[in-house]
């Protein structure tokens, strides 16, 4: 059964970083793509940023292009959501996502339990 545990969310000032971490198991992570997906209050959850099973095909929702990085570490079985200048629209629970196969468009078929991220202005 795949798990996925994320870590890193917090309270931040407008204009400041966070790392969100999630760590996989349960399945052959370097096989798969992940993604990180987020719900604001009184919005529907959105694709926030995804990247291939090794790392060479990213996507990035348009609002968040610029200022977040995804990456892996496939030796760890992790991946992280480096977010920069961060908005108080950003403000969200952020959920680590488990791709259905290796592509960065694969369905999810996995979820974490999200992370609370809070940007004050």
């Amino acid at each position: 059964q795949v798990q996925l545990v994320e870590s890193g969310g917090g309270l931040v000032q407008a204009g400041g970083s966070l790392r969100l971490s999630c760590v996989a198991s349960g399945r052959p992570f370097s096989s798969y793509a992940m993604s990180w997906f987020r719900q604001g209050p009184g919005k529907e959850r959105e694709m926030v940023a995804g990247i291939s099973f090794n790392g060479g095909s990213t996507y990035y929702a348009d609002s968040v292009r610029g200022r977040f990085a995804i990456s892996r570490d496939n030796a760890r079985s992790t991946v992280y959501l480096l977010m920069n200048n961060l908005k108080p629209e950003d403000t969200a629970l952020y959920y680590c996502a488990h791709g259905s196969s290796y592509a960065v468009t694969s369905p999810t078929d996995y979820w974490g339990q999200g992370t609370q991220v809070t940007v004050s202005s």
